[in-house]
Protein backbone atom coordinates (compact mmCIF):
# COMPACT_ATOMS: atom_id res chain seq x y z
CA UNK A 1 0.00 0.00 0.00
CA UNK A 2 1.63 2.99 -1.37
CA UNK A 3 -0.95 5.32 -0.63
CA UNK A 4 -1.47 6.74 3.16
CA UNK A 5 -5.00 7.31 2.97
CA UNK A 6 -8.01 6.31 1.40
CA UNK A 7 -11.75 6.25 1.25
CA UNK A 8 -14.06 3.96 -0.26
CA UNK A 9 -17.59 3.16 -0.04
CA UNK A 10 -17.68 4.26 3.59
CA UNK A 11 -14.49 2.70 4.26
CA UNK A 12 -11.78 4.78 5.42
CA UNK A 13 -8.23 3.54 5.58
CA UNK A 14 -5.26 4.61 7.60
CA UNK A 15 -2.03 3.33 6.44
CA UNK A 16 0.04 3.96 9.94
CA UNK A 17 2.86 3.12 7.82
CA UNK A 18 2.91 5.62 5.42
CA UNK A 19 1.65 8.41 7.83
CA UNK A 20 0.90 8.73 11.28
CA UNK A 21 -0.24 12.08 12.39
CA UNK A 22 1.10 12.66 16.24
CA UNK A 23 0.20 16.63 17.02
CA UNK A 24 -3.35 18.09 16.67
CA UNK A 25 -1.52 20.28 14.34
CA UNK A 26 -0.08 17.46 11.76
CA UNK A 27 -3.43 15.67 11.94
CA UNK A 28 -5.20 19.18 10.71
CA UNK A 29 -2.59 20.08 7.90
CA UNK A 30 -2.32 16.54 6.46
CA UNK A 31 -3.45 15.47 3.21
CA UNK A 32 -6.04 12.86 4.51
CA UNK A 33 -7.32 15.41 6.62
CA UNK A 34 -8.31 17.38 3.50
CA UNK A 35 -9.51 14.40 1.79
CA UNK A 36 -11.86 13.71 4.69
CA UNK A 37 -13.14 17.39 4.51
CA UNK A 38 -13.50 17.50 1.00
CA UNK A 39 -15.72 14.09 0.69
CA UNK A 40 -17.78 15.96 3.85
CA UNK A 41 -18.33 19.11 1.65
CA UNK A 42 -19.16 16.76 -1.25
CA UNK A 43 -21.58 14.71 0.88
CA UNK A 44 -23.58 18.32 1.79
CA UNK A 45 -23.42 19.98 -1.54
CA UNK A 46 -24.92 16.54 -2.81
CA UNK A 47 -27.62 16.92 -0.35
CA UNK A 48 -27.88 20.82 -0.54
CA UNK A 49 -27.99 20.95 3.46
CA UNK A 50 -28.67 24.27 5.08
CA UNK A 51 -24.74 23.89 6.21
CA UNK A 52 -23.58 24.04 2.63
CA UNK A 53 -25.39 26.53 1.53
CA UNK A 54 -24.40 28.61 4.18
CA UNK A 55 -20.64 28.05 3.13
CA UNK A 56 -21.24 28.54 -0.28
CA UNK A 57 -22.99 31.57 0.03
CA UNK A 58 -19.48 33.12 1.08
CA UNK A 59 -17.47 30.81 -1.11
CA UNK A 60 -18.65 29.73 -4.47
CA UNK A 61 -15.69 27.03 -4.94
CA UNK A 62 -15.83 23.87 -3.24
CA UNK A 63 -11.76 23.55 -3.27
CA UNK A 64 -11.35 27.07 -2.39
CA UNK A 65 -13.93 26.21 0.59
CA UNK A 66 -12.25 23.16 1.69
CA UNK A 67 -8.64 24.74 1.80
CA UNK A 68 -10.16 27.94 3.98
CA UNK A 69 -11.84 25.83 6.34
CA UNK A 70 -8.97 23.73 6.67
CA UNK A 71 -7.08 26.61 7.60
CA UNK A 72 -9.67 27.58 9.82
CA UNK A 73 -9.77 24.95 11.89
CA UNK A 74 -5.82 24.97 11.93
CA UNK A 75 -6.28 28.24 13.13
CA UNK A 76 -8.96 27.63 16.37
CA UNK A 77 -6.04 24.93 17.58
CA UNK A 78 -4.17 28.20 18.21
CA UNK A 79 -6.70 30.89 19.03
CA UNK A 80 -10.00 31.45 19.33
CA UNK A 81 -12.81 32.93 16.93
CA UNK A 82 -13.05 35.98 18.19
CA UNK A 83 -8.70 36.46 17.41
CA UNK A 84 -9.64 35.06 14.46
CA UNK A 85 -12.40 37.84 13.53
CA UNK A 86 -9.95 40.07 14.54
CA UNK A 87 -6.79 39.23 12.96
CA UNK A 88 -7.82 36.75 9.73
CA UNK A 89 -9.91 38.99 7.60
CA UNK A 90 -10.49 36.83 5.14
CA UNK A 91 -11.74 34.15 7.35
CA UNK A 92 -14.11 36.37 9.47
CA UNK A 93 -16.69 35.58 6.74
CA UNK A 94 -17.53 31.92 8.29
CA UNK A 95 -18.10 33.04 11.82
CA UNK A 96 -21.05 35.27 10.67
CA UNK A 97 -22.92 32.94 12.50
CA UNK A 98 -21.11 31.42 14.83
CA UNK A 99 -24.23 28.31 15.35
CA UNK A 100 -23.33 27.07 12.32
CA UNK A 101 -20.07 26.92 12.22
CA UNK A 102 -20.74 25.35 15.45
CA UNK A 103 -22.90 22.81 13.87
CA UNK A 104 -20.18 22.70 10.92
CA UNK A 105 -17.56 21.44 13.93
CA UNK A 106 -20.03 18.55 15.17
CA UNK A 107 -21.16 17.29 12.05
CA UNK A 108 -17.79 16.92 10.56
CA UNK A 109 -17.09 15.30 13.54
CA UNK A 110 -20.23 12.56 13.09
CA UNK A 111 -19.21 12.26 9.37
CA UNK A 112 -15.60 10.94 10.64
CA UNK A 113 -17.02 8.27 13.20
CA UNK A 114 -20.00 7.26 10.46
CA UNK A 115 -17.19 5.72 8.22
CA UNK A 116 -15.64 2.29 8.95
CA UNK A 117 -12.16 3.16 9.64
CA UNK A 118 -9.16 1.10 9.59
CA UNK A 119 -5.62 1.58 10.40
CA UNK A 120 -3.36 -0.64 8.52
CA UNK A 121 0.44 -0.95 9.59
CA UNK A 122 2.60 -3.34 7.43
CA UNK A 123 5.81 -5.43 9.37
CA UNK A 124 8.72 -4.37 7.69
CA UNK A 125 12.12 -2.64 8.65
CA UNK A 126 12.04 1.12 7.30
CA UNK A 127 8.64 2.82 6.91
CA UNK A 128 8.11 6.76 6.67
CA UNK A 129 5.30 6.59 9.10
CA UNK A 130 4.39 4.54 11.90
CA UNK A 131 7.70 3.35 13.41
CA UNK A 132 8.70 1.91 16.71
CA UNK A 133 6.00 2.06 18.72
CA UNK A 134 3.53 -1.76 19.15
CA UNK A 135 0.74 -0.95 16.81
CA UNK A 136 -1.93 -1.14 19.79
CA UNK A 137 -0.13 1.85 21.21
CA UNK A 138 -0.75 3.76 18.20
CA UNK A 139 -4.31 2.84 17.68
CA UNK A 140 -5.23 4.25 21.26
CA UNK A 141 -3.06 7.78 20.70
CA UNK A 142 -4.51 8.16 17.68
CA UNK A 143 -7.59 7.71 18.99
CA UNK A 144 -6.57 10.11 21.77
CA UNK A 145 -5.63 12.47 19.27
CA UNK A 146 -8.94 12.82 17.15
CA UNK A 147 -10.60 13.42 20.61
CA UNK A 148 -7.76 16.02 22.11
CA UNK A 149 -8.67 17.96 18.22
CA UNK A 150 -12.13 18.06 18.32
CA UNK A 151 -12.48 18.78 21.88
CA UNK A 152 -9.74 21.70 21.84
CA UNK A 153 -11.47 23.26 18.46
CA UNK A 154 -15.26 22.87 20.09
CA UNK A 155 -13.87 24.05 23.58
CA UNK A 156 -11.29 26.37 23.03
CA UNK A 157 -11.54 27.26 19.70
CA UNK A 158 -15.60 27.99 19.82
CA UNK A 159 -16.22 28.78 23.58
CA UNK A 160 -18.51 25.57 23.38
CA UNK A 161 -17.57 23.62 27.06
CA UNK A 162 -19.09 20.09 27.55
CA UNK A 163 -20.07 19.36 30.88
CA UNK A 164 -20.48 15.20 29.58
CA UNK A 165 -17.44 13.50 28.01
CA UNK A 166 -18.54 10.32 26.03
CA UNK A 167 -15.00 8.46 25.38
CA UNK A 168 -16.34 6.54 21.96
CA UNK A 169 -13.92 5.38 19.44
CA UNK A 170 -13.07 7.78 17.25
CA UNK A 171 -9.93 6.55 16.19
CA UNK A 172 -10.08 3.26 14.49
CA UNK A 173 -13.04 0.67 14.36
CA UNK A 174 -10.27 -2.25 13.64
CA UNK A 175 -6.74 -2.67 12.88
CA UNK A 176 -4.64 -4.67 10.32
CA UNK A 177 -1.21 -6.04 10.90
CA UNK A 178 0.29 -7.17 7.30
CA UNK A 179 3.34 -8.01 5.62
CA UNK A 180 4.60 -8.85 2.32
CA UNK A 181 5.88 -12.37 1.15
CA UNK A 182 5.99 -14.14 -1.69
CA UNK A 183 3.58 -17.23 -1.43
CA UNK A 184 4.01 -20.69 -2.69
CA UNK A 185 0.70 -20.56 -5.42
CA UNK A 186 0.91 -22.69 -8.00
CA UNK A 187 1.80 -20.93 -11.52
CA UNK A 188 -1.80 -20.42 -12.23
CA UNK A 189 -2.72 -18.35 -9.08
CA UNK A 190 0.23 -16.19 -9.17
CA UNK A 191 -1.90 -13.00 -10.27
CA UNK A 192 -2.41 -13.14 -6.30
CA UNK A 193 1.25 -13.39 -5.21
CA UNK A 194 1.48 -9.34 -4.64
CA UNK A 195 -1.52 -9.00 -2.15
CA UNK A 196 -0.30 -7.96 1.79
CA UNK A 197 -1.55 -11.19 4.16
CA UNK A 198 -3.04 -10.07 7.38
CA UNK A 199 -1.33 -11.55 10.75
CA UNK A 200 -2.91 -9.99 13.80
CA UNK A 201 -6.38 -8.12 13.56
CA UNK A 202 -7.19 -6.07 16.11
CA UNK A 203 -11.09 -4.84 16.97
CA UNK A 204 -12.69 -2.15 19.25
CA UNK A 205 -15.93 -3.42 20.17
CA UNK A 206 -18.54 -2.73 19.55
CA UNK A 207 -17.47 -3.03 15.92
CA UNK A 208 -20.78 -2.45 13.99
CA UNK A 209 -21.19 -2.48 10.06
CA UNK A 210 -24.01 -2.28 7.11
CA UNK A 211 -24.12 -3.73 4.03
CA UNK A 212 -25.90 -3.09 1.11
CA UNK A 213 -27.82 -6.59 1.84
CA UNK A 214 -28.84 -8.22 4.28
CA UNK A 215 -29.73 -11.66 3.21
CA UNK A 216 -28.10 -14.12 0.61
CA UNK A 217 -30.21 -15.80 -2.07
CA UNK A 218 -29.38 -19.19 -4.17
CA UNK A 219 -26.78 -21.55 -4.00
CA UNK A 220 -23.22 -21.55 -5.98
CA UNK A 221 -22.95 -22.89 -8.46
CA UNK A 222 -20.03 -25.31 -9.82
CA UNK A 223 -18.44 -24.65 -13.30
CA UNK A 224 -15.52 -26.41 -15.22
CA UNK A 225 -13.14 -23.71 -15.82
CA UNK A 226 -10.70 -21.81 -13.56
CA UNK A 227 -12.49 -18.64 -12.38
CA UNK A 228 -9.59 -17.02 -10.86
CA UNK A 229 -7.23 -17.99 -14.20
CA UNK A 230 -5.80 -14.90 -15.88
CA UNK A 231 -7.15 -12.16 -13.74
CA UNK A 232 -5.44 -9.18 -12.65
CA UNK A 233 -5.26 -7.73 -9.30
CA UNK A 234 -4.08 -4.41 -8.02
CA UNK A 235 -2.25 -5.24 -4.45
CA UNK A 236 -2.85 -1.76 -3.34
CA UNK A 237 -7.11 -2.64 -3.31
CA UNK A 238 -6.61 -5.97 -2.15
CA UNK A 239 -6.00 -8.03 1.35
CA UNK A 240 -5.74 -11.31 2.29
CA UNK A 241 -6.96 -13.34 5.00
CA UNK A 242 -5.26 -16.86 5.56
CA UNK A 243 -8.01 -18.49 7.72
CA UNK A 244 -8.31 -21.62 9.00
CA UNK A 245 -11.80 -23.20 7.83
CA UNK A 246 -11.62 -26.71 10.22
CA UNK A 247 -8.46 -28.57 9.74
CA UNK A 248 -8.05 -26.60 5.90
CA UNK A 249 -6.18 -23.68 4.98
CA UNK A 250 -7.76 -20.75 3.12
CA UNK A 251 -6.51 -17.80 1.86
CA UNK A 252 -8.98 -15.38 1.67
CA UNK A 253 -8.76 -12.49 -0.40
CA UNK A 254 -10.80 -9.39 -0.64
CA UNK A 255 -11.35 -6.09 -1.82
CA UNK A 256 -10.69 -3.17 0.63
CA UNK A 257 -14.30 -2.04 -0.97
CA UNK A 258 -15.73 -4.60 1.23
CA UNK A 259 -13.15 -4.34 4.26
CA UNK A 260 -16.28 -5.38 6.91
CA UNK A 261 -16.90 -8.46 5.28
CA UNK A 262 -13.32 -9.10 5.66
CA UNK A 263 -12.31 -8.34 8.65
CA UNK A 264 -15.23 -9.85 10.23
CA UNK A 265 -13.92 -12.86 9.28
CA UNK A 266 -11.61 -13.20 12.75
CA UNK A 267 -14.81 -13.58 15.08
CA UNK A 268 -15.56 -16.49 12.98
CA UNK A 269 -12.39 -18.28 11.28
CA UNK A 270 -9.43 -18.90 13.26
CA UNK A 271 -6.25 -16.44 11.56
CA UNK A 272 -3.77 -19.36 10.34
CA UNK A 273 -0.32 -18.36 11.89
CA UNK A 274 2.56 -17.06 9.52
CA UNK A 275 4.63 -20.38 10.08
CA UNK A 276 1.38 -22.26 8.70
CA UNK A 277 0.86 -20.69 5.58
CA UNK A 278 4.30 -19.78 4.55
CA UNK A 279 5.68 -21.66 2.02
CA UNK A 280 2.76 -23.90 1.47
CA UNK A 281 -0.18 -24.59 -0.67
CA UNK A 282 -3.68 -23.68 0.69
CA UNK A 283 -6.67 -26.31 -0.05
CA UNK A 284 -8.81 -23.17 -0.45
CA UNK A 285 -8.88 -19.83 -2.45
CA UNK A 286 -11.52 -18.20 -2.35
CA UNK A 287 -11.16 -15.01 -3.92
CA UNK A 288 -14.75 -12.04 -2.83
CA UNK A 289 -15.15 -8.80 -4.52
CA UNK A 290 -13.66 -8.87 -7.88
CA UNK A 291 -14.37 -6.13 -10.18
CA UNK A 292 -15.36 -7.33 -13.19
CA UNK A 293 -18.49 -5.66 -14.06
CA UNK A 294 -19.97 -9.25 -13.96
CA UNK A 295 -22.34 -11.14 -11.27
CA UNK A 296 -19.79 -14.00 -11.12
CA UNK A 297 -20.21 -16.37 -7.81
CA UNK A 298 -19.18 -19.63 -9.11
CA UNK A 299 -16.17 -22.37 -7.59
CA UNK A 300 -14.25 -24.86 -9.13
CA UNK A 301 -12.31 -27.88 -8.44
CA UNK A 302 -8.61 -27.93 -9.26
CA UNK A 303 -7.44 -31.19 -9.22
CA UNK A 304 -4.51 -30.69 -10.48
CA UNK A 305 -3.44 -28.52 -7.83
CA UNK A 306 -5.52 -30.94 -5.53
CA UNK A 307 -7.29 -27.37 -4.61
CA UNK A 308 -10.70 -25.69 -4.30
CA UNK A 309 -11.22 -22.38 -5.63
CA UNK A 310 -14.04 -19.91 -5.88
CA UNK A 311 -14.50 -16.32 -7.00
CA UNK A 312 -17.30 -13.71 -6.26
CA UNK A 313 -17.66 -10.31 -8.18
CA UNK A 314 -18.05 -7.40 -6.89
CA UNK A 315 -21.64 -6.11 -6.83
CA UNK A 316 -23.97 -4.71 -4.42
CA UNK A 317 -25.86 -7.79 -4.65
CA UNK A 318 -23.63 -9.87 -2.94
CA UNK A 319 -22.76 -7.29 -0.31
CA UNK A 320 -23.75 -9.74 2.85
CA UNK A 321 -21.17 -11.22 4.82
CA UNK A 322 -23.34 -14.47 4.29
CA UNK A 323 -22.18 -14.50 0.79
CA UNK A 324 -18.44 -14.49 2.42
CA UNK A 325 -19.18 -17.53 4.79
CA UNK A 326 -20.97 -19.85 3.16
CA UNK A 327 -18.94 -19.73 -0.19
CA UNK A 328 -15.95 -20.57 2.03
CA UNK A 329 -17.98 -23.49 3.55
CA UNK A 330 -19.10 -25.10 -0.16
CA UNK A 331 -15.37 -24.91 -0.55
CA UNK A 332 -14.65 -26.59 2.17
CA UNK A 333 -17.75 -28.91 1.73
CA UNK A 334 -17.04 -30.29 -1.17
CA UNK A 335 -13.11 -30.80 -0.41
CA UNK A 336 -14.48 -32.70 2.45
CA UNK A 337 -16.87 -35.27 0.53
CA UNK A 338 -14.38 -35.49 -2.12
CA UNK A 339 -11.98 -37.07 0.80
CA UNK A 340 -15.17 -39.41 1.94
CA UNK A 341 -16.20 -37.24 4.95
CA UNK A 342 -19.89 -35.73 5.35
CA UNK A 343 -20.77 -32.47 5.94
CA UNK A 344 -23.28 -30.95 8.04
CA UNK A 345 -24.77 -28.16 8.32
CA UNK A 346 -25.75 -27.78 11.45
CA UNK A 347 -24.91 -26.96 15.50
CA UNK A 348 -23.01 -29.51 17.83
CA UNK A 349 -22.70 -29.28 21.55
CA UNK A 350 -20.74 -31.40 24.60
CA UNK A 351 -22.57 -31.56 27.77
CA UNK A 352 -20.37 -32.67 30.94
CA UNK A 353 -22.55 -33.45 33.76
CA UNK A 354 -22.18 -33.39 37.08
CA UNK A 355 -21.32 -36.96 37.03
CA UNK A 356 -18.55 -36.77 34.97
CA UNK A 357 -20.60 -37.77 31.59
CA UNK A 358 -20.33 -36.29 28.67
CA UNK A 359 -23.08 -36.12 25.99
CA UNK A 360 -22.74 -35.31 22.34
CA UNK A 361 -25.22 -33.35 20.46
CA UNK A 362 -25.44 -32.89 16.99
CA UNK A 363 -28.79 -30.49 15.97
CA UNK A 364 -28.73 -30.29 12.06
CA UNK A 365 -30.68 -27.89 9.99
CA UNK A 366 -30.53 -25.45 7.44
CA UNK A 367 -30.60 -21.66 7.59
CA UNK A 368 -33.24 -20.54 10.73
CA UNK A 369 -34.18 -23.71 11.54
CA UNK A 370 -33.73 -23.19 15.34
CA UNK A 371 -30.21 -25.06 15.91
CA UNK A 372 -28.40 -21.86 17.52
CA UNK A 373 -31.87 -20.81 19.32
CA UNK A 374 -32.06 -24.48 20.78
CA UNK A 375 -28.18 -24.71 21.92
CA UNK A 376 -28.50 -20.95 23.60
CA UNK A 377 -31.57 -22.08 25.61
CA UNK A 378 -29.64 -25.88 26.76
CA UNK A 379 -27.32 -23.22 28.19
CA UNK A 380 -29.46 -21.35 29.92
CA UNK A 381 -32.07 -23.39 31.22
CA UNK A 382 -29.24 -25.83 31.77
CA UNK A 383 -26.80 -23.89 33.77
CA UNK A 384 -28.07 -25.25 37.49
CA UNK A 385 -28.25 -29.11 35.97
CA UNK A 386 -24.98 -29.62 33.97
CA UNK A 387 -21.66 -28.78 34.90
CA UNK A 388 -20.66 -27.43 31.18
CA UNK A 389 -21.69 -27.00 27.65
CA UNK A 390 -19.42 -26.70 24.90
CA UNK A 391 -20.34 -25.52 21.61
CA UNK A 392 -18.32 -27.79 18.96
CA UNK A 393 -19.82 -25.78 16.23
CA UNK A 394 -22.73 -23.34 15.57
CA UNK A 395 -23.31 -24.07 11.52
CA UNK A 396 -21.11 -26.25 9.94
CA UNK A 397 -19.24 -29.17 10.81
CA UNK A 398 -18.17 -33.07 9.57
CA UNK A 399 -19.22 -36.29 10.15
CA UNK A 400 -16.28 -38.59 9.39
CA UNK A 401 -14.93 -42.17 10.01
CA UNK A 402 -11.69 -42.44 12.87
CA UNK A 403 -9.13 -45.50 12.89
CA UNK A 404 -11.81 -47.43 14.84
CA UNK A 405 -13.96 -46.92 12.59
CA UNK A 406 -16.35 -44.96 14.60
CA UNK A 407 -18.46 -42.25 13.58
CA UNK A 408 -16.96 -39.09 14.96
CA UNK A 409 -17.15 -34.99 14.45
CA UNK A 410 -15.72 -31.95 13.99
CA UNK A 411 -16.47 -28.46 13.24
CA UNK A 412 -15.10 -25.38 10.60
CA UNK A 413 -15.26 -22.72 12.51
CA UNK A 414 -14.31 -20.90 16.08
CA UNK A 415 -17.49 -18.23 15.85
CA UNK A 416 -20.64 -17.69 15.41
CA UNK A 417 -23.21 -15.93 12.63
CA UNK A 418 -26.05 -15.68 14.70
CA UNK A 419 -29.39 -14.20 14.00
CA UNK A 420 -30.64 -11.51 16.47
CA UNK A 421 -34.19 -11.50 16.02
CA UNK A 422 -34.50 -15.04 17.72
CA UNK A 423 -32.76 -14.77 20.39
CA UNK A 424 -33.39 -13.51 23.46
CA UNK A 425 -33.47 -10.11 24.09
CA UNK A 426 -30.44 -9.17 26.16
CA UNK A 427 -27.92 -11.44 24.75
CA UNK A 428 -26.51 -9.31 22.30
CA UNK A 429 -25.69 -7.46 25.05
CA UNK A 430 -23.81 -9.79 27.14
CA UNK A 431 -21.91 -9.96 24.59
CA UNK A 432 -21.00 -6.44 23.39
CA UNK A 433 -17.40 -6.31 24.13
CA UNK A 434 -16.49 -8.66 21.89
CA UNK A 435 -19.15 -9.12 18.83
CA UNK A 436 -19.47 -7.99 15.75
CA UNK A 437 -22.63 -6.52 14.98
CA UNK A 438 -24.17 -6.57 11.16
CA UNK A 439 -27.19 -4.45 9.99
CA UNK A 440 -28.31 -4.70 13.74
CA UNK A 441 -31.68 -2.11 13.34
CA UNK A 442 -32.78 -4.64 9.90
CA UNK A 443 -34.23 -7.84 9.41
CA UNK A 444 -32.38 -10.31 9.87
CA UNK A 445 -29.71 -8.40 11.83
CA UNK A 446 -26.69 -10.58 13.05
CA UNK A 447 -23.95 -10.97 15.19
CA UNK A 448 -20.49 -12.86 14.90
CA UNK A 449 -19.52 -14.28 18.35
CA UNK A 450 -15.98 -16.03 18.55
CA UNK A 451 -17.59 -19.04 20.92
CA UNK A 452 -14.99 -22.25 20.91
CA UNK A 453 -11.09 -22.41 20.69
CA UNK A 454 -10.21 -23.86 17.32
CA UNK A 455 -8.25 -26.98 18.84
CA UNK A 456 -11.75 -28.22 20.36
CA UNK A 457 -13.53 -27.73 16.82
CA UNK A 458 -10.87 -29.79 15.30
CA UNK A 459 -10.57 -32.08 18.04
CA UNK A 460 -12.44 -35.68 16.94
CA UNK A 461 -15.62 -35.72 19.06
CA UNK A 462 -18.03 -38.61 19.54
CA UNK A 463 -21.98 -38.63 18.98
CA UNK A 464 -24.22 -39.54 21.03
CA UNK A 465 -27.70 -37.92 19.75
CA UNK A 466 -27.85 -36.47 15.90
CA UNK A 467 -30.66 -34.94 16.02
CA UNK A 468 -33.11 -32.61 12.42
CA UNK A 469 -34.04 -29.19 13.48
CA UNK A 470 -37.69 -29.36 12.45
CA UNK A 471 -39.23 -25.91 12.85
CA UNK A 472 -42.28 -26.45 10.61
CA UNK A 473 -44.58 -29.04 12.34
CA UNK A 474 -46.39 -27.81 15.37
CA UNK A 475 -47.57 -31.76 16.24
CA UNK A 476 -45.16 -34.08 17.77
CA UNK A 477 -43.44 -34.17 20.81
CA UNK A 478 -40.22 -31.62 21.13
CA UNK A 479 -37.97 -34.83 20.64
CA UNK A 480 -38.75 -37.63 18.82
CA UNK A 481 -36.41 -40.58 17.75
CA UNK A 482 -36.51 -43.09 14.61
CA UNK A 483 -36.54 -46.43 14.44
CA UNK A 484 -34.38 -46.71 11.62
CA UNK A 485 -31.76 -45.49 9.53
CA UNK A 486 -35.04 -45.53 6.54
CA UNK A 487 -37.02 -43.64 8.38
CA UNK A 488 -34.55 -41.27 9.47
CA UNK A 489 -33.05 -40.64 6.20
CA UNK A 490 -36.16 -39.84 4.55
CA UNK A 491 -36.72 -37.17 6.66
CA UNK A 492 -32.67 -35.79 6.70
CA UNK A 493 -32.68 -36.13 3.21
CA UNK A 494 -35.67 -33.81 2.14
CA UNK A 495 -34.09 -31.36 4.23
CA UNK A 496 -37.47 -28.93 4.99
CA UNK A 497 -37.64 -25.95 6.57
CA UNK A 498 -40.24 -23.47 6.93
CA UNK A 499 -38.26 -19.98 5.58
CA UNK A 500 -37.13 -17.41 8.54
CA UNK A 501 -35.96 -14.34 5.81
CA UNK A 502 -32.80 -15.48 6.12
CA UNK A 503 -32.43 -15.94 2.83
CA UNK A 504 -34.48 -14.58 0.03
CA UNK A 505 -36.43 -17.98 0.38
CA UNK A 506 -40.52 -18.13 2.00
CA UNK A 507 -42.94 -20.50 3.32
CA UNK A 508 -42.34 -24.24 3.48
CA UNK A 509 -39.10 -24.75 1.63
CA UNK A 510 -36.37 -27.72 1.19
CA UNK A 511 -32.99 -28.52 -0.14
CA UNK A 512 -31.08 -31.91 -0.14
CA UNK A 513 -29.73 -33.24 3.54
CA UNK A 514 -30.41 -29.80 4.51
CA UNK A 515 -27.28 -28.41 3.00
CA UNK A 516 -26.69 -26.23 -0.09
CA UNK A 517 -23.13 -26.14 0.37
CA UNK A 518 -21.81 -28.54 -1.32
CA UNK A 519 -24.28 -31.79 -0.82
CA UNK A 520 -26.40 -30.27 -3.10
CA UNK A 521 -24.10 -29.36 -5.84
CA UNK A 522 -22.51 -33.28 -5.15
CA UNK A 523 -26.13 -35.16 -4.55
CA UNK A 524 -24.44 -38.35 -6.75
CA UNK A 525 -21.52 -38.28 -4.43
CA UNK A 526 -23.39 -37.67 -0.75
CA UNK A 527 -26.01 -40.46 -1.09
CA UNK A 528 -23.79 -43.10 -1.04
CA UNK A 529 -22.08 -41.15 2.12
CA UNK A 530 -25.18 -40.41 3.86
CA UNK A 531 -26.29 -44.66 3.45
CA UNK A 532 -22.80 -45.18 4.86
CA UNK A 533 -22.90 -42.74 7.71
CA UNK A 534 -26.31 -43.22 9.06
CA UNK A 535 -25.96 -47.13 8.97
CA UNK A 536 -22.92 -46.93 10.93
CA UNK A 537 -24.66 -44.80 13.11
CA UNK A 538 -27.84 -46.52 13.72
CA UNK A 539 -25.63 -49.56 14.32
CA UNK A 540 -23.31 -48.13 17.42
CA UNK A 541 -26.25 -46.87 18.86
CA UNK A 542 -26.08 -43.08 17.96
CA UNK A 543 -29.73 -41.98 19.00
CA UNK A 544 -31.19 -40.21 15.57
CA UNK A 545 -34.45 -38.32 15.66
CA UNK A 546 -35.48 -34.88 14.88
CA UNK A 547 -35.84 -32.33 17.03
CA UNK A 548 -38.88 -29.63 17.19
CA UNK A 549 -38.25 -26.51 17.49
CA UNK A 550 -40.94 -24.68 16.36
CA UNK A 551 -38.79 -21.68 14.94
CA UNK A 552 -41.10 -20.98 11.59
CA UNK A 553 -44.55 -21.23 13.36
CA UNK A 554 -45.80 -18.16 14.47
CA UNK A 555 -46.27 -17.86 17.93
CA UNK A 556 -43.48 -20.02 18.69
CA UNK A 557 -40.41 -18.09 18.11
CA UNK A 558 -39.26 -18.23 21.30
CA UNK A 559 -41.45 -21.08 23.35
CA UNK A 560 -40.08 -23.32 20.73
CA UNK A 561 -36.58 -23.19 21.39
CA UNK A 562 -37.24 -23.19 24.45
CA UNK A 563 -39.14 -26.53 25.14
CA UNK A 564 -37.18 -28.52 22.74
CA UNK A 565 -34.13 -27.56 24.68
CA UNK A 566 -35.78 -28.50 27.69
CA UNK A 567 -36.30 -31.99 26.30
CA UNK A 568 -33.03 -32.45 25.69
CA UNK A 569 -32.08 -31.45 29.64
CA UNK A 570 -35.16 -33.75 30.46
CA UNK A 571 -33.88 -36.66 28.33
CA UNK A 572 -30.03 -36.36 29.52
CA UNK A 573 -30.05 -35.48 32.76
CA UNK A 574 -32.25 -38.75 33.51
CA UNK A 575 -35.93 -39.26 35.42
CA UNK A 576 -34.51 -37.59 38.71
CA UNK A 577 -34.23 -34.47 37.63
CA UNK A 578 -37.09 -34.38 34.75
CA UNK A 579 -40.15 -33.71 37.33
CA UNK A 580 -37.74 -30.84 38.88
CA UNK A 581 -37.25 -29.16 35.21
CA UNK A 582 -40.94 -29.69 34.32
CA UNK A 583 -42.46 -28.04 37.26
CA UNK A 584 -40.02 -24.71 36.39
CA UNK A 585 -41.05 -24.29 32.69
CA UNK A 586 -44.38 -25.13 34.30
CA UNK A 587 -44.25 -22.00 36.65
CA UNK A 588 -42.92 -19.83 33.78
Amino acid sequence: MAYKFKITRGNAIMNFSEEYCQSRCELIESNSFKKVLTKFVKDNARRETTLYQYFHERNTDDAALVHDLQYTLRLLLVMDYNMIIKSEVIYAKYFDNIKMFKRFIEDLYKFWRKLQRYAVIFNREKSAGFQNVHFTSAQAAFEELILKTYRTIEEDGLHSHNRVYREITAGANAGLVCTNFRSSLPYEYRCLDDIPFIEEVIIHPPFIAYSKRNKRDGVFPEVKYNPIEDHEFDPEQWFCYPAKVGSLLAFVYFNIKFMAQGVALCNLFELATPEEYRGKKPDLIYVYGYEDGEMNQSFYQDDKNNMMVALLSANDYFDYFGYMKKMLLTLHNVYQINHHNLPIHGAMIVMKLHNGDKKHIVIMGDSGAGKSESIEQIKGLGAAYIEDVMTVYDDMGLLHINDEGKVVSSGTEVGAFVRLDDLDAGYSFKELDRSVFLNPDQLNARVIIPITDWDDVVASHDVDMFLYANNYEEDGEPLEFFDNEEQALKVFTAGQRMAKGTTTEYGLVGSFFANPFGPVQRRAQTEPLLKEYFDKMFAQGVKVGQLHTRLGIKGNEHTGPKEAALAILKYITGEEELKKLAEENDNE
